[in-house]
Parts: C-alpha cells; structure tokens; sequence
C-alpha cells in the first residue's frame, strides 16, 4: 500500500476542479457526471432498486469508499424505493479517507443528493484506523466503514452482500485492490445470488472474477468507456460435484 505523510491528504483538486488520488493518479469518478455513472455502473449494474423487493435488511459492500458518493446515491435510491420498514447495511472499506471538507466540496456538485450527503457528512467517519459505525435513522441504514488494508478489512468482516460495488481505482494503477484473493474474499463474503458491478473490463478482474464462482457480462459502459462490467453468484450455494459410480 502506497505510503502518505500524515500530514497530506489523498485527494488533490485538478485544473477542472475535479478531485484525484494524490497515491494513485486516477480520478475518483468521471469528469463526464460522477452521479450518472454511480447510478448506471453501480446501482443499475447491481439491478438496484428491483432487488431490494420484498426484503426487510439488504446488504451492500463497497470496495473504495472515496468521496462518499456512491453511497450517497445509494441512499437516495433506497429512501425512495425501499420497502416499508426495511433496513439497509451498508459496509465499505477505504484505505485513505478523505476529509469531511474534501468530501463536501465534490457531493456539493450534486444538490438532488443534498438530504443523503447531508446525513453522510453530518456524521463524516473519522479518518483512525479500524472500523467506523455511522448510523442514519433518517434513510433505515447503517453505514461500516472499515479504514484499513482491503484484506484486512475483508478478513474481519463476518457479513454477506447482496450487492457489491467494486470501485477501486483503477487496476492497472492500484493492482492489490483487484487481486484474485481479494476477488475471492468479496465472493466469500457474498449472499447466494449476490451481485457486483464495477467500471472495469480488465482481464485480470474478469478472471479474477470467474475464479471466485461469478459468472460475468460485460454491458455498454459509461461516457468514453465502451464497457463496464456485471457479475453474480448462483442464486444457491453449488453442492460438490458428485463422484461417478463406477
């Protein structure tokens, strides 16, 4: 994992005012509309909200929390469609948070988020490691934000997704976010039938992907990407394959 004083922030501001990973290079969503492609990579790539019908607790995990704006799409989406009553969990994990200031200034594009950022900057998880619980009455959800390695944070984690959303940045920037033991511990982590959707195509995720138990569809991508990436389990768990009788 790439090293950062502790006085410095992982995110700089470029020329366009858009923020960047200081350690990584990459932006940490599109210059073309962040919202539009969390809700075309992520959401709908997760087929949110038709999954959330008929369930009372969903589990969503995220691979690079960032500025926060998936999940606050997610929570604007869930307070809108989710069944009455129902409870979302939400577990993400973020090696370099950024700070509430930082985070403000990049979801402040998007006032139609303004009551789901909102609540996720009123309770901005600090920046210590280890696991961080922000709790939001207002949408039925609690967030864990899990502020450390991607496989530590999987390894401690004793929950099962739903959904997935695997946005690291980019794996030819940021390989260890996408290694082929990472991929299996999110599938290890995973409800029967969960799925996960992510921006890349990348060989290695695809394989990485398919070695865990997913099958994979490559969809039309967002703005001047041609594709992005689906994934899902079996919708049960696959019994071993039985010896054949001699």
């Amino acid at each position: 994992m790439p090293d950062l004083p502790d006085d410095a922030s992982p995110l700089v501001w470029n020329d366009q005012g858009l923020p960047r990973s200081r350690l990584y290079g990459d932006v940490y969503f599109s210059s073309a509309d962040g919202l539009a492609e969390t809700r075309a990579v992520f959401l709908a790539g997760c087929h949110l909200p038709e999954a959330f019908a008929g369930r009372a607790h969903f589990v969503v995990g995220e691979l690079g929390f960032g500025t926060g704006l998936n999940i606050a799409a997610l929570l604007d989406l869930w307070r809108q469609t989710a069944p009455p009553a129902a409870r979302l969990h939400i577990f993400s994990i973020e090696a370099h948070p950024i700070s509430r200031e930082d985070a403000a200034r990049a979801l402040a594009v998007w006032p139609e988020l303004g009551e789901a950022a909102g609540a996720l900057l009123d309770a901005w998880p600090g920046q210590a490691r280890g696991f961080h619980r922000v709790d939001l009455p207002a949408f039925n959800a609690t967030l864990d934000l899990a502020v450390m390695d991607v496989g530590q944070a999987l390894e401690a984690w004793d929950g099962a997704a739903d959904a997935w959303f695997l946005d690291g940045f980019s794996p030819a920037l940021n390989p260890a976010m996408w290694a082929e033991d990472i991929l299996a511990a999110v599938a290890a982590r995973s409800a029967p039938g969960a799925r996960a959707a992510t921006f890349t195509v990348a060989g290695a995720v695809r394989r990485g992907l398919q070695a865990a138990g997913f099958e994979i569809a490559k969809r039309p991508g967002f703005g001047r990407k041609k594709d992005r990436l689906e994934a899902w389990l079996p919708s049960a768990p696959q019994d071993p394959a039985r010896p054949a009788r001699l």
